[in-house]
């Protein structure tokens, strides 16, 4: 007979258009967060793929024997893509996280326990993720932003922490 009324006290409360049009008003800002975040995510995927293509055009060049001042960026290639890669995993995951949100503000409309400090909490690990998802982007770009020069130079020092870290 619990099953029942819940199921019964679940109908009535949800039969109200006025308070399903209140959490539809309330779930409009993570349904735009959700929006932007997809919108980066295609910017973040697009440059993630320019990446992986370059490091194997550079790859081939490099096996082939020409392109060896290309080969010397590889390291800073691979960077720039481990930093897309994570950027695109917490963006990802954020968008996740803001789906939670939007299914526990409905759901928190229904049920009798008051679970806003869980939706609180799911919106802080959305900025959290977002913002060091942008941060990361954000350290790709300059490091794509950099000429020839810094770039192999930077590969250079990569390709020397690695060496020390080796012994």
């Amino acid at each position: 007979m619990d099953t029942l009324s819940l199921t019964g006290e679940l109908i009535a409360r949800t039969s109200s258009t006025v308070r399903v049009q209140e959490i539809v008003q309330l779930s409009l800002a993570p349904v735009f967060l959700l929006a932007a975040i997809g919108a980066m995510l295609n910017v973040m995927n697009m440059r993630l793929t320019w990446l992986i293509d370059r490091i194997d055009f550079v790859e081939r060049r490099v096996a082939k024997g020409i392109g060896n001042r290309e080969g010397e960026e590889l390291p800073a290639l691979r960077q720039r893509q481990s930093y897309t890669q994570m950027a695109v995993n917490l963006s990802t995951s954020a968008a996740l996280t803001i789906c939670l949100v939007i299914a526990i503000l409905f759901v928190s409309a229904f049920i009798e326990p008051r679970i806003g400090t869980l939706v609180a909490v799911f919106w802080i690990a959305t900025m959290l993720q977002l913002s060091i998802a942008l941060l990361l982007f954000l350290r790709e770009t300059r490091l794509a932003t950099a000429s020839a020069r810094e770039r192999r130079k930077r590969s250079r020092e990569i390709i020397a922490r690695k060496g020390d870290q080796d012994t």
